[in-house]
This record gives C-alpha cells, sequence and structure tokens, in this order.
C-alpha cells in the first residue's frame, strides 16, 4: 500500500463532526425571551393606555352611579320626562341602591305603597301589589308616573314638583299659595323645610351632572 491510500484511507475512516445542539438551543431561548419581552412591553403600553380611563369610569361610577339606564330612558320617552331628571331623582332617593325607608317608602325611587296604591288607580294598574315596588321596573314605571303627574300638576316647574316628591304635595301648595305668585314664584331658596330644600338643590345639581356624564347612556341629544 502506498502513503497516499494509506493517508486517502484514513481520511475516510474518520467520523464525520456532530453540529452541537447548544447554540441552536441558545439561539431559540433568545428568540423566546425577545418575544416575551415585547409582549409584556405591549401589555405594559396596552395597560399605560386603557388604566387612565378606566380609573376616570371608576370614579365617574363612585361619585355619580347610574344604574337601569335602559329603563330610565324607556319609561322617560313613554312619559314626556327628562331621563337626566330621573336619573337625579333616583340618584337623590337612594343612590341607585333599593331599600325601604323607616317610612316604608320602597325601590329605587323610594314609592310609598299608598303612593302607588293611587298611582294604580290613575293608570288602571288594577292588578299592583306592593311586594311588585322591589322590581326596578315597576319602581321606575311607577315614580315617573307620578314625576309626571307632579309635573302636570305645577305647570311643568321643576322645583315645586320636585320639592313635592319630597314634602308632599300639600306643603309645596301652602307654600305656591303663601308667596301669592302661583307655581313659577317658588324657588330652591323659598322653600322652609331645610331637607326639602337641599333635596331639590341636590336633584337639580344632579340632574345637571347626569346630562354632561351619562348623555350617551340616557339617550340625550346634546
Amino acid at each position: 500500500m502506498t502513503q497516499r491510500q494509506a493517508t486517502v484511507g484514513r481520511t475516510q475512516a474518520r467520523p464525520a463532526r456532530r453540529v452541537s445542539a447548544r447554540p441552536r438551543a441558545r439561539v431559540a431561548q433568545q428568540r423566546r425571551r425577545r418575544k416575551g419581552a415585547l409582549i409584556a412591553l405591549a401589555l405594559v403600553l396596552l395597560g399605560a393606555l386603557t388604566l387612565p380611563s378606566l380609573l376616570q369610569h371608576a370614579v365617574k361610577e363612585i361619585a355619580l352611579p347610574l344604574r337601569h339606564e335602559d329603563i330610565i330612558r324607556q319609561q322617560a320617552r313613554r312619559k314626556g320626562l327628562d331621563p337626566a331628571l330621573v336619573a337625579a331623582v333616583i340618584y337623590a332617593e337612594t343612590k341607585f341602591v333599593p331599600r325601604t325607608s323607616p317610612a316604608g317608602a320602597r325601590g329605587l325611587m323610594q314609592i310609598l305603597p299608598s303612593t302607588a296604591t293611587f298611582l294604580a288607580r290613575r293608570s288602571g294598574g288594577t292588578a299592583f301589589v306592593a311586594g311588585d315596588l322591589a322590581t326596578p321596573q315597576v319602581n321606575i314605571a311607577y315614580g315617573t308616573y307620578y314625576l309626571r303627574y307632579l309635573l302636570r300638576r305645577y305647570g311643568g316647574r321643576e322645583v315645586p314638583a320636585v320639592a313635592a316628591y319630597n314634602g308632599g304635595e300639600t306643603n309645596v301648595d301652602r307654600w305656591i299659595a303663601r308667596g301669592g305668585g302661583g307655581a313659577s314664584s317658588l324657588r330652591v331658596a323659598g322653600i322652609p323645610f331645610a331637607e326639602t330644600r337641599a333635596y331639590v338643590q341636590k336633584v337639580l345639581t344632579a340632574q345637571r351632572d347626569y346630562r354632561r356624564s351619562y348623555a350617551r347612556e340616557l339617550g340625550i341629544r346634546r
């Protein structure tokens, strides 16, 4: 055997080199890390964009809550009322947390069973029972009916109507008679009862706030 043949034989017999899997695994791991970092960065940016909006909404909900806006829109439309006024009355009465008062007024709009019975007779709701006032749909329906009744009674004037919702028609009639100028003469500052005066001011302020903050939810056109 020549020296050249021996050299060729040794070369052919030498095993092929293995390509190590470690560099490939390292590259794949680095890619996964970069991908994870990009996803984390995207989440941080998304959070930075959405968090202020979520916080703003949460603060608004705490300061000026709104629930059952679909019922409010429906009943306000049927009764020809400002939905912001309906929401404001609910806010002043219960802040949208239904309850029964010590005097027996019930539900979101704090309707007395005796008042509801009176309204049921006027509206033809002969199947009404006091327990129905716990249902938001029924409660808001009767509350808006009463509010419309009061507004008509006082010529569309919100101050005497809202005052009567809280302090009763008898008192409001007496205050108007004392002023001698009709329903339009009753001003918030002229309401003798401190509780009713504060109530009317609270409702009127909330009405303005609901119109500004929840125009879309309440279906109010600006």
